[in-house]
């Protein structure tokens, strides 16, 4: 089996789909002809890392332990342990929240919320909002209505003091981070990227935009095909590794290295391909054009300015390079003050933290029929901008999407934030998609009727 290096790929969008990592995970809709059926993995109850005893105990009993260099430990139902406590096994770097005191959430908890019901995609009956959260492996969830926390709830290896592994919502900041420096005019969108980073002159990102980075709409001869040992990604993991390399190893040195190696396999613009790569290619153009690291201008622009309540932190590769393609780790809380600075078009406290044509360029979407042809079926009519994944849906609701069920959904219609931290047992979010979305859309639905309700009795 091929370690599966968190400080390398494990944390980015779609490390679990190795063949070891099938094999672990398997979901009840897989089946083969003239096969019999998978096995089911176990619940949420079943695969709680209190009730497996993961790392429990002084010292923790040897078939109770997940540590390095052992190569499971993003593996179900280790991972339900590892997702919040990745920088015991990983380096990381900080992303401070600075020494001032945090900006307090104010609360309005609504008991209904449980008892929403709503109807999963391709399903004939309705399910209760809280049956999903289990059935979803759900290990945090916060609702933000009107401003304030309306819902949050934790179980499996999270609490409100805890930091969880946020995957790919990493890429939706640094392309937050990126339209941010596109407001400032510190970086053009149209410059080619060998423009700002001549070390990728003879990449198959040299020619390619800043935008079209930006946007997944390069053309890589690249392959994130987890089950064929010969796949790029695995050149990819071993370069990325923070692990010291073998004696023999003669490949890239980091993400950097790496990426001056990928590629082209055609003209850039024209489909959008979903490949971490793309990511790791920004943070390295925003850590260029500002003159930090991908982690400290977090801090700077975002984590400091919104009054986090806890720093967060970024796994990093041999070299101390922040893996911005999936290895951000922060608290519940936390994210949902991101999703309000969203929400309230870059306010906070009546002070402008972003401009609201950053805001704007992120909720238009991209090419539509790029992201069709991608052929992500739970996402009909939608598009993808500046690493966000745009719905497109009545509510105009966009979102931050990671493997095994991460999400920052943002719904302007309702005023409505969740975040969810989740360790489903299948990586893809067509596991949960069908179970989750409409999830989403019912509870918002339920809050806008609750506030009518309430405005109704005031004017009576």
């Amino acid at each position: 089996m091929r370690s599966l290096f968190l400080g390398g790929i494990a944390v980015c969008c779609l490390v679990m789909h190795s063949a070891q990592a099938l094999a672990d995970q398997t979901h009840t809709s897989q089946t083969h002809t003239n096969k019999p059926r998978a096995q089911q993995p176990l619940t949420a109850e079943q695969s709680d890392p209190r009730h497996l005893g993961w790392m429990q105990g002084f010292p923790p009993p040897v078939d109770k332990r997940i540590q390095q260099p052992e190569s499971d430990f993003f593996s179900f139902p280790k991972m339900r342990w590892t997702v919040c406590h990745i920088r015991e096994l990983m380096p990381t770097k900080q992303v401070s929240r600075g020494l001032t005191a945090p900006v307090p959430l104010s609360y309005a908890l609504d008991d209904g919320i449980d008892a929403v019901t709503f109807t999963p995609t391709g399903a004939n009956s309705p399910m209760r909002w809280d049956d999903s959260l289990a059935h979803n492996y759900t290990d945090g969830i916060l609702i933000l209505h009107n401003g304030q926390v309306v819902y949050e709830e934790y179980s499996g290896c999270l609490n409100e003091t805890g930091k969880h592994a946020a995957m790919s919502m990493t890429k939706s900041l640094i392309g937050l981070l990126a339209e941010m420096l596109v407001s400032d005019q510190l970086l053009d969108p149209d410059a080619s990227v060998a423009s700002i980073i001549p070390a990728l002159k003879d990449s198959a990102f040299g020619n390619a935009s800043a935008r079209e980075v930006m946007d997944m709409t390069t053309s890589l001869n690249y392959s994130e095909d987890y089950a064929d040992p010969n796949a790029d990604i695995w050149q990819y993991s071993k370069a990325a590794s923070p692990l010291p390399k073998a004696r023999d190893y003669r490949g890239p040195n980091g993400y950097f290295d790496y990426l001056t190696t990928v590629k082209s396999d055609g003209k850039h613009g024209k489909v959008f391909a979903y490949k971490t790569v793309n990511t790791d290619v920004l943070g390295w153009i925003i850590s260029t054009v500002s003159g930090q690291d991908v982690a400290s201008l977090l801090s700077e622009r975002l984590w400091r300015p919104l009054g986090m309540e806890q720093d967060a932190y970024m796994t990093v590769d041999g070299i101390g390079t922040p893996f911005a393609g999936g290895g951000l780790s922060a608290g519940l809380r936390d994210l949902g003050r991101l999703g309000l600075l969203l929400l309230n078009d870059g306010m906070l406290q009546q002070k402008r933290l972003v401009k609201a044509s950053v805001i704007d360029s992120i909720r238009q979407g991209g090419d539509k029929n790029a992201f069709a042809q991608a052929g992500y079926k739970s996402l009909p009519g939608g598009s993808y901008r500046s690493m966000w994944w745009v719905l497109h849906n009545a509510h105009g609701a966009y979102a931050a999407r990671g493997v095994h069920g991460q999400t920052l959904y943002i719904d302007p219609t309702a005023n409505m934030v969740i975040v969810r931290f989740a360790s489903h047992p299948t990586a893809k979010n067509s596991a949960n998609d069908p179970t989750s979305l409409p999830a989403y859309q019912a509870v918002a639905e339920y809050l806008m009727q609750q506030s009518m309700q309430r405005a109704a009795e005031s004017n009576e």
